[in-house]
C-alpha cells in the first residue's frame, strides 16, 4: 500500500450513524467465536484495525450494546447495526466492522481467530488462523506481515 491513504467513510445500514476513517487497516481480522456469531447474526465478524486517532464517528450518537462489559461494542440506536468495537486495555484501536465501509472489498481479513469455535463450514481468505486469539507479542510481527501481503495486494489492483 502506497503510504497515501485517502480517507474512507462508512455507516450503519439506516445511515444515520457514520464514520470516518483517516489511516489504513493495521490489521484486518475474521473471529469465529462464538459471540461474535451471535452479535453478527453470521459465521464469523470481519473487522479492520484503525488506529483510535484516525478513527471519528461524523453523524450520530452510537450506543454500546453487547455484553456492556470493559470491552464496548457500539451499535446504531435505531437499526441496531453492529459498528465498532473499543477492546478493552486496547485504547490505541478501534476494531471497525469491515462490512460498515462504504467499500469494504480492499479488505478481506488477513487472519482469523478463535477458529476452535467455527463453524465446519465456514471458510476466509485469512492467511495465517489462531485457534484463540494470537499472543500480545506476536500483534507487531503479524501488523508488519499485513502492511506487506496489503501493499502486495494493491501492486496486483
Amino acid at each position: 500500500m502506497s503510504s497515501e491513504f485517502s480517507p474512507l467513510e462508512g455507516g450503519c445500514r439506516c445511515g444515520q450513524v457514520r464514520f470516518r476513517i483517516t489511516a489504513a487497516p493495521i490489521i484486518t481480522m475474521a473471529c469465529h467465536c462464538t459471540g461474535c456469531q451471535r452479535m453478527s447474526a453470521s459465521a464469523f465478524s470481519l473487522s479492520a484495525a484503525i488506529p483510535s486517532l484516525a478513527f471519528l464517528v461524523i453523524q450520530g450518537e452510537p450506543v454500546i450494546g453487547g455484553l456492556h462489559g470493559p470491552t464496548r461494542h457500539f451499535f446504531c440506536p435505531y437499526c441496531m447495526s453492529w459498528m465498532f468495537t473499543r477492546p478493552d486495555g486496547f485504547d490505541s484501536i478501534v476494531n471497525v466492522r469491515v462490512t460498515m465501509l462504504d467499500d469494504p472489498r480492499p479488505f478481506p481479513p488477513f487472519i482469523e481467530t478463535y477458529t476452535i469455535e467455527k463453524l465446519s463450514w465456514a471458510s476466509t481468505p485469512a492467511v495465517r488462523s489462531f485457534e484463540k486469539f494470537p499472543a500480545l507479542q506476536e500483534y507487531e510481527g503479524l501488523a508488519r506481515d499485513y502492511a506487506a501481503h496489503a501493499s502486495a495486494r494493491a501492486e496486483v489492483s
